[in-house]
């Protein structure tokens, strides 16, 4: 009998196999057993196939198909076991499992059985509890015992489904003597070969749950049995330390993996009580449900509330619970490519624990070394991150990978772990006026009124909901009073000044530890430390805030040399004024927790799915932040960050909602002193050149924003900015409705919107909640218009989506139907001719809001459609038949990625880049396919990958002079070294007015983005010929607008990246017209429009609409930015598209600068933000954007030198 093996994601395994085969080997000669890996299916395959030729047994388990080599592996072993007589496959990708086949007994499609005998179904019905999400537990408890009841029922397809249960007993249970045995069992009954004394024993049985712990032989029966032991033998017996719940993975106990008594030890060593639980995965829930229990579900049975009819008597009281095996909580791997169908159940679960749930795992589908190299991503992402917090998970720390096929954890990972789980048990047990409490607030670009503003949400108001919340709570907040009215715009006010240059320091404070490592990468990063304001390599620095008792406020990233360097280098070195910041938090202040007003660079930071967030001592997240806890409060609608940080809440602006998410940090404190004034002064009085200490605030609650949308010229559009914890009043919900849902929305389901939308009041709720170490309900993030009512209420912990369903059918349908539009659109423009590249800008957040419909849209241009595996995963991109196409070509298409969509949606680059080789390779006529004739156009021009079609900005890696793309001789545009991998960096030039032309820009969009990404090592591979030769066919630029809060006009990612790509595709192609195609993806009607018709429409309904204008200016100095950074916008877009009509100036101008009551209060509001109006405008002037008249020129240029004076703190 011939086996052969082939195992995936038990890759720790294959030496346990290898012995099996040397003992089958020994004990029985006609027995051959050969052992693959899947990562053999590449480098080995022939050696795999002239195996497969001659077997009568193929078996395989935890196969799956999750990245585009390991799909060619699996389709390529379909193709080849089919006459394998015996095919057991366990566990694996459905396709494989559906061709497991023992005599009569196979496997129907979707992964069910052709028919067990009805007595059969009757027994297994009889497993489990009766509760839908426990059928996997009961099933595997029939397993176990089926082969035995199996005995006594007749019939050959029986005896052929107990020999296929007793295989999979003998592969569940594990160890050498089991797997020996198994082979040898199916080869007595599948082929009657014996193996004289070496028959096979009986099934060595180990316990599917219970407890271990590595001072104590065997194992416990359940968690009340390990507690009495350890409370009597264990290691840690000071009753107050944390107990933690461990989840393991049964097979690694079994197969005695050491990284396990590792880490146990390591968590007894750092003061913790662990109580490690193996499972095989699909029990998680069942034993969180009914063998743990906590003081708060206690205390919830007490008052008479019962959480679950199964809890044990015995059920063991613990402050955390850890999972290792990460995966969903409820169905455990067999779970994971169901997404979210349980979270429900896990969230009534862990909701009535209400204690941290932390996943913590070793990596096990990537190794370590590609941790460290391109950081954790693909389905080890899902399984890790994704999956893990629809559950609500929090706090993901990757404990250490795979060293070739052994698992070793990384000390100081678990150093960090157990000093985590310390502070949340901590923040638990402290009082409130105990607790050290740091609100960061965003603060760049510096000298521009950036500071104290977030996405869509009123940072001083809602600072001053937060205070007065943190008051009621019982925080510590020195001589604060009750009247809060003003004190936000007051504090913003004093950070703002506390950037001036001219501020008087005090301290200095420690910078950071001594480290040679660390302070050497700073260095070579960032240059020599001391020419830094405030910070010497001698170890010191100065850090600014406001101190209100145990409260600090300040701000973050607000920081000399090249800031925005920090958001984008590849291993994130950061900034030393940013990082001594961070170790000050840590060491000085000893915050409890940190509360981020909007998620800027610490979420990002910390994130470690990035290399960042690789393995050892010198990961730079892990230094600044692995004893920092932190929340972030964000709009719902901004879901990209949720790929970046680990734990949001949301909240929600006027037709939006809001997210915050929570971790603990210790923080700093640097003394700051507020001077006393009327509440009316107080904004405008605070002494500029000081770090002042905050000692009273005396001021009343200011009145709502308006949270109303306004229809103008049918244009929906965000009026003013959300306040945290604010509901809208009755008028403005029913105005929000209106102009969301018009008529279309029956009454029952407008009475339970609004009454969500009053529930924004459980915003600040969340809070307290999160700052109390509590667990928070998780819910996906998204756009209620087009998400539905499921987004609300506010207030959760917000996550994105499952990449591998991107994307989804009605993604698909709407994509599709935008393409279409936009092919017949151009055919009319252009006498019938069909584009022959369009570019197609892919956006993370667009693509998460969306499910996919730009994705959708490249595919209907080339024309391919979606082929999904059993569980409605995405396994690749297939091309429609030509014939199919109703007589069209194919279109290629150059994919613009964003770098969060590079990095969050890996499987759909690779599976994109396969469907274009595809497209490349295809035997069409080029004249029918253009992505053929343009890869054979290049190939014949000796371009490397003339394939390659989906471009981005560089991996990270510092490039050498030499290795730079350009986009002519002596570009600078891309300086040597550089490293970063995220933005065009053409809003960085318009912003610092650094450009004389737009083609200048359009230049360095092209220098930014001529890196390849796609399978196997194209990561980053500079190919800027490619993208030059793509650009001379491109005849349209497609981008999708995925929500009303951000159109083109409001940020200035739009111009830096499509009217950039535009503007470098028309230099590439002189003399030809490049269309550019806007589709609103938040309308219900698909209907692409021209790039200047959504301009036009834009500024009359936002930035030149008095409606508007007067929400925003109502917003203090939060409404002054955005007011300020769209006409900066105005700015990019004449600069890449040249958009320039004189009517959307002279209105600009109108409405901002020369209406005296407008003016000063955006003076007053935020001088900084003003005074970038006022630049704009004459800068538009200057460069002939606005042919504005000869008196409104002097009138401006007048206030702008005013303006200036007062900034630089000239009296005259």
């Amino acid at each position: 009998m011939k086996v052969v093996l082939i195992t995936g994601f038990e890759s720790f395994n294959l030496d346990l196999y290898k012995q099996a085969a040397v003992a089958l080997g020994r004990a029985c000669p006609a027995i051959s057993l050969r052992v693959f890996s899947d990562r053999d299916l590449g480098p080995r395959r022939a050696e795999v196939e002239a195996a497969l030729q001659g077997a009568d047994v193929f078996f395989s388990s935890l196969l799956f198909d999750f990245d585009q080599a390991r799909r060619w592996g699996v389709e390529w072993l379909r193709a080849r076991i089919g006459r394998i007589p015996v095919r057991l496959i366990f566990e694996s990708s459905l396709e494989l499992m559906e061709a497991t086949q023992v005599g009569g007994f196979k496997m129907a499609a979707g992964g069910k059985s052709k028919g067990p005998p009805p007595a059969v179904k009757k027994v297994l019905s009889l497993f489990g509890s009766g509760r839908e999400e426990d059928k996997m537990v009961g099933y595997l408890s029939f397993l176990k015992i089926g082969p035995k009841l199996l005995k006594f029922l007749p019939g050959q397809k029986v005896r052929d489904l107990r020999t296929w249960l007793t295989a999979y007993s003998y592969w569940n249970q594990g160890g050498l003597a089991n797997v020996v045995s198994m082979f040898l069992y199916l080869a007595k009954e599948c082929f009657g070969l014996e193996a004289g004394g070496a028959a096979p024993q009986e099934v060595v049985e180990t316990p599917a749950t219970g407890c271990l712990h590595p001072a104590h032989p065997g194992y416990f029966a359940g968690p009340a049995k390990y507690m009495r032991w350890y409370e009597r033998e264990g290691p840690v017996r000071d009753p107050s330390a944390p107990t933690v719940g461990i989840l393991l993975y049964r097979k690694h106990v079994i197969t005695e993996q050491p990284y396990i008594a590792q880490l146990v030890e390591c968590l007894e060593q750092y003061g913790l009580r662990p109580l490690p639980i193996f499972i095989n995965g699909v029990e998680a829930h069942t034993v969180v449900r009914d063998s743990l229990t906590t003081t708060h579900e206690q205390q919830l049975l007490r008052s008479g509330v019962q959480t679950s009819p199964t809890l044990s008597r015995e059920a063991v009281l613990v402050d955390a619970i850890v999972n290792t095996v990460g995966f969903p909580l409820v169905g455990g791997p067999a779970g994971t490519m169901e997404g979210g169908r349980q979270s429900e159940i896990a969230k009534a679960i862990l909701g009535a624990k209400n204690v941290p749930y932390v996943v913590a795992a070793p990596l096990l589908i990537q190794d370590m070394a590609s941790w460290v190299r391109d950081g954790i991503g693909g389905l080890q992402s899902v399984v890790l991150y994704s999956l893990p917090e629809l559950d609500g998970a929090i706090d993901t720390v990757p404990l250490g990978g795979l060293v070739g096929d052994n698992i070793f954890l990384v000390p100081e990972r678990v150093k960090r772990l157990a000093n985590r789980l310390h502070k949340w048990v901590a923040l638990r047990r402290m009082a409130p006026q105990e607790r050290k409490l740091a609100i960061l607030v965003y603060g760049f670009p510096p000298g521009v009124g950036a500071t104290g503003t977030a996405a869509l949400l009123n940072v001083p108001k809602s600072l001053e909901r937060v205070l007065a919340l943190l008051k009621q709570e019982g925080y510590d907040l020195g001589e604060v009073g009750e009247d809060l009215e003003g004190a936000g715009e007051a504090i913003v006010a004093a950070l703002a000044a506390q950037d001036d240059q001219r501020a008087i320091a005090e301290g200095p404070i420690p910078f950071l530890p001594d480290n040679d490592i660390l302070v050497s990468r700073l260095e070579k990063q960032w240059g020599e430390l001391g020419k830094y304001q405030g910070l010497s390599a001698r170890g010191a620095s100065v850090v600014s805030g406001i101190q209100l008792g145990n409260v600090w406020i300040g701000p973050l990233l607000g920081v000399e040399g090249d800031p925005m360097r920090l958001l984008f280098e590849r291993d994130l070195t950061p900034h030393p004024q940013y990082a001594a910041f961070y170790k000050w938090l840590q060491q000085d202040f000893g915050a409890s927790a940190v509360l981020h007003m909007g998620m800027h660079g610490t979420g990002a930071l910390r994130g470690p799915r990035g290399a960042a967030g690789g393995p050892g001592p010198h990961a730079m997240n892990a230094v600044l932040c692995c004893a920092v806890l932190c929340c972030a409060v964000l709009c719902c609608a901004v879901l990209m960050r949720t790929a970046l940080a680990p734990r949001r809440f949301r909240s929600m602006p006027p037709g939006c909602t809001s997210t915050c998410r929570c971790y603990a940090v210790p923080t700093v404190h640097l003394p700051a002193r507020l001077a006393s004034c009327p509440p009316a002064e107080g904004p405008r009085l605070l002494p500029r050149p000081l770090l002042v200490r905050c000692r009273s605030l005396h001021t009343a609650l200011a009145p709502s924003p308006s949270s109303s949308m306004q229809v103008v010229e049918n244009r929906i559009f965000s009026e003013g900015l959300h306040v945290l914890g604010q509901a809208p009043p009755p008028d403005q919900t029913a105005q929000y409705l209106s102009a969301y849902f018009g008529d279309d929305l029956p009454p029952e389901a407008a009475v339970r919107i609004r009454d969500l939308l009053a529930l924004n009041s459980e915003e600040l709720r969340s809070v307290a909640r999160a700052l109390n170490g509590e667990y928070i309900l998780p819910e996906a993030g998204g756009d209620l218009l087009r998400d539905g009512a499921g987004v609300l209420p506010t207030g959760r912990n917000i996550h994105a989506m499952d990449p591998y369903r991107m994307p989804s059918l009605a993604a698909l349908d709407r994509g599709s139907k935008a393409a279409e539009a936009i092919l017949q659109a151009h055919r009319e423009a252009n006498d019938g001719a069909w584009p022959e590249t369009v570019a197609v800008n892919l956006w993370g957040l667009d693509s998460i809001k969306t499910k996919g419909e730009s994705v959708a849209i490249a595919l209907h241009m080339v024309g391919a459609r979606l082929v999904k595996e059993g569980t409605g995963r995405i396994a690749r991109f297939e091309l429609v038949p030509l014939g199919e196409l109703g007589g069209r070509p194919r279109v290629d298409v150059l994919c613009n990625m964003s770098g969060i969509f590079r990095d969050s949606f890996q499987n759909v680059v690779e599976l994109l880049d396969d469907c274009f080789q595809r497209a490349a390779d295809a035997d069409e006529p080029p004249e029918l396919n253009f992505v053929r004739k343009h890869a054979l156009a290049m190939k014949a021009q000796g371009l490397t990958n003339p394939a390659a079609r989906l471009f981005s900005n560089p991996a990270g890696k510092p490039l050498p002079p030499d290795a730079l793309p350009t986009c002519s001789p002596g570009c600078t545009c891309l300086p040597a070294g550089s490293c970063c991998d995220y933005g065009s960096m053409v809003n960085e030039r318009v912003g610092a007015s650094n450009w004389e032309d737009g083609d200048e820009l359009g230049n360095t969009w092209v220098s930014r983005n001529a890196f390849s990404y796609g399978r196997g090592g194209e990561r980053g591979t500079a190919r800027p010929e490619v993208l030059q030769e793509l650009l001379k066919t491109t005849d349209r630029v497609v981008q999708e607008i995925d929500s009303v809060e951000y159109g083109l006009t409001d940020i200035q990612e739009y111009y830096a990246n499509t009217g950039a790509l535009k503007r470098a595709a028309q230099a590439a192609r002189p003399g030809a017209k490049v269309g550019c195609s806007i589709v609103e993806a938040f309308s219900k009607e698909v209907k692409p429009r021209e790039l200047e018709e959504v301009l036009r429409l834009e500024y009359r309904s936002k930035l030149l609409n008095p409606k508007w204008a007067e929400a925003m200016a109502a917003q203090g100095s939060g409404g002054a930015f955005e007011i300020s950074q769209r006409m900066t916008a105005m700015v990019g877009w004449g600069a890449t598209t040249d958009f320039r009509e004189d009517w959307t100036w002279d209105q600009a101008a109108e409405t901002y600068a020369l209406d005296p009551e407008m003016a000063a209060r955006l003076r007053w509001a935020n001088p900084q933000a003003f005074g970038n109006v006022l630049r704009r405008m004459l800068e538009a002037a200057g460069r002939g954007m606005w042919n504005a008249d000869a008196q409104t020129l002097r009138q401006l240029q007048q206030m702008y030198a005013d303006m200036d004076d007062e900034l630089e703190g000239v009296k005259r």
